[in-house]
């Protein structure tokens, strides 16, 4: 079962995330700003993580990412940016901090669930 850790403010997109991945037999975990996803990462040790950009806190998502990706036990974690900003300057600004993918909002359900099946088997892999 793929552990995916959803870092997101805003409680309806988190929900349509993971009602979108539940159908996947997903095991899922949330955070609602960078600080509590970086704790819930390092407790549940997740296969993937989805992480919005813009949050509200001391960390934005790019900030995480570069965190998880410095942090021995984590650095595996695949993560993937999903963000409004779709700009080819945005994409550099998540691929440099470390991102995996990145998903432009609004993204697919179809396309969400096949970058986290491709992604959760590479970090596996890699374990």
């Amino acid at each position: 079962m793929n552990k995916v850790l959803i870092v997101e403010d805003h409680a309806d997109i988190r929900r349509l995330i993971r009602m979108t991945l539940e159908f996947e037999e997903c095991e899922i975990f949330e955070a609602s700003n960078g600080e509590s996803g970086l704790v819930a990462a390092a407790r549940d040790r997740p296969d993937v993580v989805l992480l919005d950009v813009m949050m509200p806190g001391e960390f934005d998502g790019l900030e995480v990412c570069r965190m998880l990706k410095l942090t021995p036990g984590l650095a595996n974690v695949k993560v993937v940016i999903l963000s409004a900003s779709g700009s080819a300057a945005d994409v550099q600004k998540g691929i440099a901090a470390g991102a995996d993918a990145y998903l432009i909002k609004p993204f697919s359900p179809l396309e969400l669930t096949r970058v986290v099946q491709s992604l959760a088997t590479d970090a596996r892999t890699a374990a």
